[in-house]
């Protein structure tokens, strides 16, 4: 990544936007659909745009592989919105639905859910199964992703 400008994925319309490091990136918006780069919320995502994001990305990516009838899915929901608003722009937060892209699930051997994973540049860095609350989804964040510092700090 360069110190010059950054590599973001719009969430709305998937495409890459540069984005120079002197610019404040929750302000950025994107340049071929014009919403905001960051939204302080997790994005659902396809196969698809989530390739997309994981591999073209300069910021680490974490991703919420749940279900919706999943009862700790829906209990770690708002710590990872919460999580998203607090990280954003340093990290990018994505939530893949296990029922809906079942192929994802199988790529990434997700067993349980939720499971969390870190990406950068397309590997995964990092990886845990089971609901987290607030602190410890931050301190693994902070483990796995040490350039991420919560905005709100």
């Amino acid at each position: 990544m360069s110190t010059e400008a950054r590599h973001i994925v719009c969430p709305h319309c998937t495409s890459t936007n540069r984005i120079p490091a002197r610019r404040d990136a929750r302000q950025a918006k994107c340049g071929h659909c014009r919403q905001h780069l960051f939204t302080g919320h997790p994005m659902p995502v396809s196969a698809g745009s989530f390739a997309t994001h994981i591999h073209r990305n300069d910021i680490p990516v974490v991703v919420d592989f749940w279900a919706a009838w999943c009862g700790p899915c829906k209990a770690m929901a708002p710590v990872f919105e919460h999580a998203a608003g607090e990280f954003e722009p340093e990290l990018r937060f994505l939530k893949v639905d296990t029922e809906a892209e079942a192929e994802l699930s199988a790529r990434y051997n997700v067993r349980s859910i939720p499971t969390l994973m870190l990406f950068h540049r397309g590997n995964v860095v990092a990886q845990r199964a089971g609901a987290v609350g607030a602190e410890a989804l931050r301190n693994w964040l902070r483990q796995h992703a040490p350039s991420a510092a919560p905005a709100a700090s």
